[in-house]
């Protein structure tokens, strides 16, 4: 299918072409018939790709933040790559379509095979042919509704939210300032609640629209009219609301708002723009500053947006759905218009040409849709067919590893493409000898296609039954969130591949126990977990000149974690288990390969809301090992710091920086490595070295599965307030 996309770094726009999502869980897929241009947003979007790095620096200072403490943590060398593979790939555009539902995933029963639907959202509208679109962020079109006006559903849910935040009541009057595409909804949203409007654009063609469309006046900001309209309609008291529509970097619209607003009246943000407010202005009116948040409540929200947990409209009665559902209405009854603010409708196949028409101002508009090929208003009225997608067919099974010729490649396989797989393992495999990247999978066609670009995989697909069942493919590597870790090692086992899993091996006992059935049905053990500490070059070298013990060990870990960013899977812990669930086993299999042997017990306790852990492990022979898992510490300090302390003898750690061993002799690695190593380049030759060779795996079944128990004892041991005991590794 073809997608439209933008790479960030050099500004280039492209139809590609990009593997049909998959119908997932929880959602439809939908055959898009128009999707709308943002040309607010949107165009800010591919306007900030056209800049130099210094000037996307300066527009992002927010992301600048994050790189230079991703360098305070990573270091430079994983830091550059990490970011230069983010700026260098696709990236998608639109967020507001309609389309026709062409599969229905599992748990859906509100919509069928053939029901037309706005879609909303800017990882599932996008301009695309093909979209998968979780429950929560569609709502079936209402007969009669022509799809170009149901396109307009996502920018019209953003606009009834605003005003929602405004709280209009009968007989108001109101000033929306910007009147693009979000201020001509707004205008006519708030003319059908009875309330009043009066307009501010620069652009007297935008303020005649608005006029047709509901505005009692519009105007310039710089103009007497607006003023004197706002006084005669208020009597001179002010409007009761204003609605902030407009962008870019002048703060006219909050100084306008200030001055035209009423003694406690209320000032919505809806647009980005600068918001310095008059401090004496807002204060003597004690004016109500808000903010309006997209379609409304659940927007951001991953619990509400992909696994479809709905707010009981007894507490929350306008969600993002709702919203949505609830502007399609209104286009159907004739309550607001949207085709006086259509400038021009574009094939799809014409979507460079439009955009760049639209950025250096040769097409003037409010609002630009993009019709589909072969879809045409008339055909995809609500009920007609669906072009079918053809169906998967799977891939028959199989236990044995296939035959691969002495000097032929290790061809691999990659599910999931996000940003560990593209900084950390991808860059470290591409450039091997004797490495063939064949396949990468993943549920978004467009992150696909990104890995295929950028690393040279010879396909891109969202069909992992077709890998699975491709006997050329010597081994499988499951990059993808953690709940579908166990689940997709057990199918590739059982498919009789050898499998590299990054951590962690499994989030529950269950999903332990299923790996481990998989491996005795198939006779399969060929797994490797990325637990890539123990492979690191200066971690290695001071164990070695530690040299060998003879009596039990004290082992410290100190793991600065830090707190995560808002809005991340990682705090997903409904679905993704807890933090330390997800990357403790790190920690453990260090301590357990420095120590030589596996846990037989852990003990672990928490602070409130078990965000810093304190864990003690105890192994056969007395050694004991300590990890302090904290959240809460200062940026600035080291992320690892190990100390190793037996036989009058000690080894210490600073994250992967120096090291250093202290007895009869000191010995001190170099102040200033080429880059902070953590072994994941010698994981990988270990690994590619067993693959090629069928030798044994780089660390041994019982060891991952020790660590694996020991990693999920800690939540069992924090809820029972007592030490766990680990039943020996089979």
């Amino acid at each position: 299918m073809k997608q439209v996309v933008q790479n960030y770094k050099s500004g280039e726009l492209a139809v590609l072409d990009v593997p049909v999502p998959g119908c997932k869980p929880g959602g439809v897929l939908v055959r898009s018939a128009y999707s709308l241009i943002s040309t607010g947003t949107e165009l800010m979007k591919v306007s900030e790709a056209g800049m130099s790095m210094l000037g996307k620096a300066r527009s992002r200072p927010d992301q600048v933040a994050k790189v230079m403490q991703s360098v305070a943590t990573n270091g430079v060398p994983a830091t550059y790559r990490k970011v230069m593979g983010k700026l260098d790939s696709y990236t998608p555009l639109g967020y507001s379509l309609c389309g026709v539902v062409e599969q229905v995933g599992a748990g859906i029963d509100d919509v069928a095979v053939g029901d037309l639907v706005a879609c909303a959202g800017n990882e599932h509208a996008l301009h695309a042919e093909l979209n998968w679109v979780p429950k929560n962020l569609y709502a079936r079109v209402p007969d009669g509704l022509a799809p170009r006006h149901a396109a307009f559903g996502t920018v019209g849910s953003i606009a009834l939210q605003g005003v929602r935040r405004g709280e209009p009541q009968l007989g108001d009057v109101a000033l929306v300032i910007g009147l693009g595409l979000i201020g001509q909804l707004v205008v006519q949203l708030l003319a059908a609640s009875g309330v009043r409007v009066v307009g501010v654009d620069p652009d007297p063609v935008r303020c005649e629209l608005a006029e047709r469309l509901g505005a009692a006046a519009c105007g310039d900001p710089a103009s007497a009219a607006v003023e004197a309209s706002v006084a005669e309609l208020t009597g001179g008291h002010g409007v009761d609301q204003v609605y902030l529509a407009a962008g870019g970097g002048s703060n006219q619209p909050v100084e306008l708002a200030a001055r035209l607003c009423r003694d406690r009246g209320r000032v919505v943000d809806i647009g980005k723009c600068r918001l310095d407010l008059p401090w004496n202005a807002y204060y003597e009116k004690e004016l109500d500053v808000r903010f309006s948040r997209s379609y409304g409540p659940g927007r951001y929200d991953p619990e509400y947006e992909l696994e479809g947990r709905d707010y009981p409209i007894g507490y929350v009665r306008w969600t993002e759905r709702r919203n949505l559902a609830c502007f399609l209405d209104l286009l159907a009854r004739g309550s607001v218009d949207v085709e006086p603010l259509v400038s021009h409708t574009a094939e799809f196949d014409d979507a460079v040409e439009t955009y760049r028409r639209l950025k250096d101002g040769d097409l003037k508009a409010v609002a630009v849709l993009f019709r589909y090929p072969g879809h045409p208003d008339q055909a995809v009225e609500a009920g007609a067919p669906a072009v079918a997608v053809p169906a998967v067919k799977g891939h028959g099974g199989g236990t044995s590893t296939p035959a691969r010729a002495a000097k032929a490649p290790v061809r691999l396989a990659f599910v999931g493409a996000g940003n560990y797989a593209t900084s950390m393992l991808l860059p470290h495999l591409a450039q091997r000898d004797g490495v063939e990247l064949s396949t990468v999978v993943t549920t978004t066609a467009l992150s696909a296609a990104n890995a295929k670009r950028k690393f040279g995989f010879a396909e891109a697909t969202t069909d992992l039954d077709a890998v699975l069942g491709d006997k050329s493919v010597d081994a499988v590597f499951v990059v993808t969130r953690h709940s579908s870790h166990a689940e997709l090692t057990r199918k590739a086992l059982l498919a009789g591949k050898t499998v590299f899993v990054e951590k962690p091996l499994a989030l529950t006992e269950d999903e332990l126990a299923g790996v481990l059935a998989a491996v005795e049905e198939s006779g399969n053990d060929r797994l490797q977990v990325g637990f890539n500490r123990r492979f690191a070059p200066l971690l290695r070298e001071a164990r070695k000149r530690f040299g060998a013990r003879t009596g039990p060990a004290h082992l410290r870990y100190l793991v600065n974690a830090g707190r995560l960013q808002h809005g991340s899977w990682y705090l997903q812990q409904g679905t993704e288990g807890s933090r330390f669930a997800g990357e403790g086993g790190h920690f453990i299999d260090t301590a357990s390969w420095l120590l030589a042997a596996d846990p037989v017990s852990v003990y672990a306790v928490a602070t409130s809301g078990n965000e810093d852990l304190q864990v003690v492990l105890r192994y056969p022979d007395g050694s004991t090992a300590t990890i302090s898992y904290v959240t809460t510490g200062p940026a600035g300090f080291p992320k690892e710091t190990l100390d190793l302390v037996a036989d009058g003898r000690a080894l210490r750690l600073d994250d992967f920086v120096r090291a250093s061993v202290y007895g009869r002799k000191r010995w001190v690695s170099s102040r200033l490595p080429k880059a902070r190593d953590k072994g994941q380049n010698a994981e990988l030759a270990a690994f590619i070295k067993a693959v090629r060779t069928g030798g044994p795996m780089p660390v041994p079944l019982e060891s991952l599965v020790a660590t694996t128990a020991a990693t999920l004892a800690v939540q069992a041991g924090l809820a029972g307030g007592a030490p766990v005991t680990l039943a020996r590794a089979r």
